[in-house]
């Protein structure tokens, strides 16, 4: 019995004094590993180390992060109204990491902790100005290294204020949560700020509480798949000058996934009841789902989206994307809209949607072969008290209700549409479509 607890006594001092040592190497290892995942996944960003001091039982580094030439660059210079490449600020990471199977050491410190693994760490942010000047970013992040290199970081921020140039900033409580793992790029993250406010002496913008959360993955297409879900509880605009508008709770939720080759997903949009001043209530709830989308083509679209230039005198073309796009389409797909309701004073309008394109040669595309291969369907109902002021305001909503294209049904006009094989019906009324340079 004596022996047992000597042997473990000698194991638990190995822990405590031998292992943060020998771990120590492993987590450098692994923050290096997370750093360069990190640029890998952001061809925008550029990570550099510049120092990282490791310690037996703790150490400390210090990360450079800056836009690399780019259109996020790009962006950022025009919003800045700069012409030197060189003075964008740089976001300065300082990290003191206790390490160990149990970092004993990171209880000297906030957010320590006796979960088992490579180590604990506390980073804090500022800003590189371009004159070298540090300027100090409230918050803080505390983060875990698993054993197998995941990282589950957890950014802190409590109430308060600041005020940059002639802007006020107000917030509340932030808790944001990250977990990724640079073996297999997945990444789980959700999070909560309080409240946000901007104001200046012309307009308050006021959010209420926002949460979100998701988990993405990588494909084989060169993007991410998914879920993801944000809500904003509320938003009010106010100025000195005009009636304020407020907004009730948005929310957008989406989610996409790989079938084979082929990517199936969706979304959701709801804007409740909000007040604009001059129109009155409004609210909008849509929901739209896509099936049978061709990965590799999707991805290739995604990559010259990504590389069009966001701040550019020459504004891009639409042959640009157009043969990227001609091969999603030609690989067919599925649309469907399956709510789109808007809220109105008069009322609502309720409608739903439907596009289907069956696959089509690629290598031979014509555009006007799409209409062959379109199935679409629509479902409009608009109350009979807005089409009403409709007609009175403007004379082609008067020859819609005279042409057939809404019926009147009690105190609703509605709209039934079908489209196939070059054939279009509407109210049960059939309308060929001439399909010009279609053999």
């Amino acid at each position: 019995m004596k022996k047992g607890i000597v042997a473990l006594l000698v194991i638990l001092a190995l822990v405590v004094l031998v292992s943060p040592g020998i771990v120590g190497r492993l987590a450098e290892q692994s923050v290096d590993e997370n750093l360069d995942w990190a640029t890998r996944e952001s061809n925008h960003l550029v990570v550099t180390s510049q120092n990282f001091d490791r310690g037996w039982f703790s150490s400390e580094g210090r990360h450079r992060i800056e836009v690399q030439d780019g259109n996020l660059r790009a962006a950022l210079l025009e919003l800045t109204g700069s012409e030197d490449t060189g003075s964008l600020p740089a976001l300065i990471i300082e990290t003191r990491l206790d390490h160990g199977l149990v970092p004993f050491s990171s209880l000297t410190r906030d957010g320590g902790t006796l979960k088992p693994g490579l180590g604990s760490a506390v980073s804090t942010l500022s800003i590189e100005l371009a004159d070298g000047q540090l300027v100090p970013v409230p918050g803080a992040i505390y983060s875990n290294v698993g054993l197998n290199g995941e990282l589950d970081s957890n950014f802190v921020l409590e109430t308060g204020t600041r005020t940059v140039d002639d802007a006020y900033f107000e917030w509340g409580d932030v808790d944001l949560h990250i977990a990724s793992s640079p073996a297999t790029g997945a990444v789980v993250f959700n999070g909560v700020v309080d409240t946000l406010a901007v104001s200046n002496a012309k307009e308050t913008v006021r959010l209420g509480a926002i949460t979100f959360s998701g988990d993405q993955s990588p494909s084989p297409f060169g993007f991410s798949v998914g879920d993801f879900n944000m809500v904003f509880d509320s938003m009010a605009v106010a100025s000195p000058d005009a009636p304020g508008a407020e907004f009730g709770r948005f929310s957008i939720n989406g989610t996409s996934a790989v079938n084979g080759d082929r990517i199936d997903g969706g979304a959701t949009v709801q804007l409740e009841r909000s007040n604009i001043p001059g129109f009155g209530e409004i609210g909008v709830m849509a929901t739209i789902a896509f099936h049978d989308i061709d990965g590799a083509a999707l991805g290739a679209l995604n990559r010259v989206l990504a590389d069009l230039p966001v701040v550019d005198d020459a504004v891009p073309t639409f042959s640009t994307v157009e043969a990227d796009l001609q091969r999603v389409l030609a690989a067919g797909l599925r649309i469907d809209f399956e709510q789109v309701d808007i809220l109105l004073p008069q009322g609502t309008i309720e409608s739903s949607f439907s596009f289907g394109l069956g696959a089509t040669d690629a290598d031979n595309f014509r555009w006007t072969a799409l209409l062959l291969a379109l199935d679409a369907s629509a479902h409009l109902q608009v109350p009979a008290e807005l089409v009403d002021l409709a007609m009175m305001m403007s004379p082609q909503a008067d020859a819609a209700v005279t042409m057939g294209f809404l019926k009147q049904n009690g105190d609703v006009y509605e709209m039934e549409a079908a489209y196939k094989k070059g054939l279009l019906t509407i109210n049960g009324a059939p309308m060929p479509i001439p399909l010009l340079g279609v053999q």
